[in-house]
């Protein structure tokens, strides 16, 4: 019987790393709306702050952030499954969807783990989960990867959207805002105790994932995956000289969705009832856009990208070190800046935030080959302790180094 081992660091393709250093980034910025008060899950999507006129700073947010980066983020994690699949078959590997199971349980219990004791505003959970579904396209056809995506996509995002613009003939459907959670979340986050703060974090955690909102996030999520898949399948960014066609293609029709979806709506009033189309659809479409720019900008601008490459070698030890961060800078169990800052001090954080991660992420790989949260995954996916520190020979930070 052969055995799974990790992916060899000269068969990865280095332009993920800093496409996940990214989406980090990205998603950071949007989470730290969470971090810093209520008002973007259990506000009216009026003002995500709260406090301080949200204009330009919301608009920047929304159109360029909002729905993308995680949406990129799982574009890479469906590439990344293919790629992982792929070696497992050339490896004569027996079951190898055991493995991939395996790979999702770790990640499972990472998520649960995060969104429990850390922070409700977990994606590891949902990702692992709409994961088992995506086992079940790995060896379909390609037009069936694009008809099931486009269908999940479309179907209920058009349904749902017609009610709520047929609501908002009937009256004004914007004041949504849920004062009671509100004003909870303030008192808890922001003067509570360790006790009050796990409390409110797991009813914002059932709230956020109720049984609705998580079938509006599978048919979210999942169609990227899948679009993720058949990129990964079809080596259309394994080599862009060959592919630069079809990529072309591809990065043009993205770019006019996401400037149509994203933007577009700001035109008109940015209503609430177009608002799941824009996340949707834009989100999908803005997240293609983002891979194949950095994808065709990474020889050009190779040293910069390199620099966020470090944080996508250890995208889940940076995604989970932001949730620490937010939690220690905004909660009351640290500096209590939780409903305290204005849009751009918030925004603020998250500029400087980041380029610390690079350094930490930088210094970090210097001495060891994994981040400490990806040498733990790989660890208990392979039932073994996994070498991690730098030998001699291996010294400074190998550009093909990831988290695949």
């Amino acid at each position: 019987m052969n055995n799974a081992s990790p992916l060899a660091d000269s068969k990865r393709l280095p332009w993920i790393d800093t496409a996940r250093g990214f989406a980090i980034f990205g998603i950071f910025m949007v989470n730290l709306l969470s971090f810093h008060g209520p008002y973007f899950m259990y506000g009216n999507g009026n003002n995500f702050w709260g406090i301080g006129e949200p204009g330009f700073w919301q608009a920047i947010i929304d159109i360029f952030f909002q729905a993308s980066f995680y949406s990129l983020f799982a574009f890479l994690f469906g590439f990344g499954m293919q790629i992982i699949y792929e070696n497992l078959l050339a490896k004569n590997v027996d079951a190898p969807r055991k493995w991939l199971v395996r790979r999702l349980l770790v990640l499972l219990g990472f998520g649960l783990i995060h969104a429990f004791f850390i922070w409700y505003g977990d994606i590891l959970i949902t990702y692992a989960v709409i994961g088992f579904l995506l086992l079940l396209f790995l060896n379909r056809k390609n037009v069936t990867l694009v008809v099931w995506s486009i269908c999940i996509l479309l179907v209920p995002t058009l349904l749902y959207s017609s009610l709520l613009f047929l609501a908002s003939s009937f009256g004004d459907i914007s004041n949504l805002a849920n004062r009671a959670a509100i004003e909870n979340a303030n008192q808890h986050y922001g003067a509570g105790s360790w006790g009050d703060i796990l409390s409110q974090n797991a009813n914002d955690w059932l709230y956020s994932n109720q049984v609705i909102n998580f079938i509006f996030t599978t048919f979210n999520i999942l169609p990227i995956f899948l679009i993720g898949l058949l990129f990964a399948r079809n080596k259309w960014l394994h080599d862009l000289q060959a592919y630069r066609k079809t990529l072309q293609k591809w990065w043009i029709g993205s770019l006019i969705l996401f400037v149509l979806f994203k933007a577009g709506p700001y035109t008109f009033g940015n209503p609430l009832w177009f608002s799941l189309l824009q996340d949707t659809i834009g989100g999908f479409a803005s997240a293609i856009f983002y891979a194949i720019t950095v994808a065709f900008l990474y020889d050009k601008l190779k040293k910069i990208f390199r620099l966020i490459g470090y944080v996508g070698k250890m995208a889940l030890s940076n995604y989970i070190l932001q949730s620490i961060i937010g939690v220690t800078l905004f909660y009351s169990i640290g500096f209590g800046l939780y409903g305290k800052l204005t849009p751009l001090q918030t925004i603020a954080v998250g500029l400087i935030v980041y380029p610390v991660q690079i350094i930490l992420s930088y210094w970090w790989l210097k001495k060891y080959k994994r981040g400490p949260l990806e040498w733990l995954w790989r660890s208990l996916i392979y039932k073994k302790k996994l070498p991690n520190k730098r030998i001699p020979k291996d010294e400074g930070v190998s550009e093909q180094t990831s988290n695949i």
